[in-house]
């Protein structure tokens, strides 16, 4: 029974936003809502707590909706600029060959934005950009969803590493006591999630690696005049020089910086190793494969036409950017990261000594703080001020990307400032006056019982469930962090490493999330047909997140 009563918030999710499909800000409240219900009713936790985790909540929701608004706000004004159409076309002349041109825009460029970006952004970018250059709007959809794994590891600078997982572990505030002597002997919990993320690149080398010939497979077999496997094989051999490209970048960068930077800087040296190679055919067959004449396609592959307004309220430039101006703000966005992260400049320190939050919120021990100038969203948020005079924009383009963004984070923000709450009950569920543990903690208790040693090929399924009912990495690494966490310790396994699986299988999950799939879907005017898509992206997932999962048991048994 307590196992059941543990399980509320999970089972809540699923059924109200899955089973019944509420909108994500009915389905969240409502689970929020019977969160705290059983939370006082069963589990005996004072409404002074339920109360502070609340807000804590929301303060976290925050900082979260930061990053959020400064990513969203950034490609706003690179579209307002022009920016993103000249990068667009640089595209366009690297290879006739579809197999490349997915290989680089929806795994390297899309790697890339899901650094800087996330949330899903990458999906809504990538597909439209796939459409214009010729491919299906379902082909384009699905890939862009395959292609978005492994960089959501570090998305939006690391975010459901540095803020998911690290919240995730926190009770009141304190380091979760399952998890607190690893994060001593680490050095503190920078340390410890940069360890995190260093295993999590171990083993995504081996998975990861794979994606991109996984996508050009499903681009051939699916979508391709003679359904085949093998024309999507025959470039084999560029496809794992692409996932290279990507997977060691990302690993030697999670290991030496951190997690704020893998993506970032795998997909940006990625596109400067194979983009050049593209060029000159190298690893590439002779001959250039193409889609069928496009009345030949099928009608379940074609949207509905969406009709924008390019030059809507005369905000889109005409001017031309240089290329390099085009990609000015995101190269000044890595370059601002790397120097205000690095110990051996003051930045950092100057930045983090800045702190707006509450302290042992209504007299509990429950504290929730914001570090404004050392979060991303502010370095979005300069990059933009120096893009509006860098791009020359003008006052209205500049109020235009603005308002946009702002209109853009309405949602997000109601369903952050219900989710993250419920989350945060979820796991300070341990203060209370029934003498249990924490929810996280009771299922741990009984899921380590039933699976044992084999747990590592559960770890990352679980992973995969938080992302597909929630829509976000973050949420799912801040939700089941200290759950996995509990059952490593219950098993006797590095916590790092089942952390690992657990951020792995938040990646999979990305494939499938509604959410995800609902922008995607929306942009290229395939408006109900998510359960095509949704079938489609699914063996991809499974695969990713059953290999990580053997991978994490090998590791677990070698270790």
């Amino acid at each position: 029974m307590t196992s059941l009563v543990a399980l509320t918030p999970i089972i809540a999710v699923m059924l109200f936003l899955v089973v019944i499909r509420l909108s994500a800000v009915k389905a969240m409240t409502i689970s929020l809502l019977a969160t705290a219900m059983l939370a006082v009713l069963y589990w005996k936790v004072p409404l002074q707590i339920i109360a502070a985790s609340a807000i804590e909540g929301i303060i976290i929701g925050i900082s979260i909706l930061y990053i959020v608004f400064g990513a969203i706000l950034l490609l706003n004004t690179l579209k307002l600029s022009g920016a993103i159409d000249i990068i667009r076309t640089s595209f366009m002349g690297i290879s006739k060959d579809r197999r490349v041109q997915i290989i680089i825009i929806a795994w390297l460029f899309g790697a890339f934005i899901e650094g800087a970006a996330g949330f899903g952004t990458p999906a809504a970018i990538v597909a439209p950009l796939l459409a214009a250059l010729g491919f299906p709007p379902l082909a384009a959809v699905v890939l862009a969803l395959v292609a978005d794994s492994s960089p959501v590891s570090f998305g939006a600078v690391g975010t459901p590493v540095i803020v998911g997982i690290n919240q995730g572990l926190q009770e009141g505030a304190h380091v979760a006591g399952v998890v607190e002597p690893y994060v001593a002997a680490s050095g503190g919990m920078l340390a410890f999630l940069k360890e995190v993320a260093a295993q999590v690149m171990q083993i995504d080398i081996f998975v990861g690696t794979l994606m991109p010939l996984i996508i050009v497979m499903m681009l051939t077999r699916f979508f391709g005049e003679n359904r085949s496997w093998k024309e999507g094989l025959a470039v084999w051999k560029f496809a794992l020089f692409a996932g290279l490209s990507f997977t060691i970048p990302a690993f030697l960068v999670a290991a030496f910086l951190g997690p704020e930077f893998p993506a970032i800087f795998g997909g940006l040296i990625g596109l400067a190793i194979v983009v050049p190679a593209a060029k000159k055919g190298f690893l590439l067959p002779r001959e250039e494969w193409d889609f069928a004449k496009k009345e030949n396609w099928l009608q379940e592959w074609i949207g509905e036409k969406i009709s924008t307004d390019a030059n809507a309220a005369g905000t889109i430039r005409s001017n031309n950017l240089t290329l390099l101006q085009a990609w000015i703000p995101y190269l000044a966005v890595g370059f601002i990261l790397v120097l205000t992260r690095l110990e051996v400049f003051p930045f950092k320190q100057w930045l983090r000594s800045i702190q707006v939050g509450w302290s042992e919120i209504l007299g509990t021990d429950i504290t929730a703080k914001i570090e404004p100038f050392y979060l991303p969203g502010f370095v979005f948020i300069l990059v933009v001020l120096l893009t509006i005079i860098v791009h020359n924009m003008t006052k209205a383009q500049a109020v235009a990307a603005f308002t946009q963004s702002g209109k853009a984070i309405v949602g997000t923000a109601i369903t952050l400032f219900t989710a993250v709450p419920m989350v945060r009950i979820f796991i300070n569920s341990g203060n209370n006056n029934s003498g249990l543990a924490s929810m996280p903690i009771e299922l741990a208790d009984t899921v380590s019982a039933m699976m044992g040693g084999a747990w590592p090929i559960m770890a990352p399924l679980i992973g995969a469930l938080g992302s597909f009912i929630s829509g976000s990495a973050t949420f799912s690494n801040m939700m089941f962090s200290l759950f996995q966490s509990s059952i490593a310790d219950q098993i006797q396994a590095d916590p790092r490493l089942i952390l690992s699986l657990q951020v792995l299988g938040a990646n999979a999950g990305n494939m499938i999330c509604v959410l995800n799939v609902v922008a995607a879907a929306s942009v290229v005017g395939l408006v109900g047909k998510e359960g095509s898509i949704i079938r489609m992206t699914l063996v991809p997932m499974l695969y990713y997140a059953f290999m990580s999962g053997f991978l994490g048991l090998l590791f677990m048994w070698f270790s």
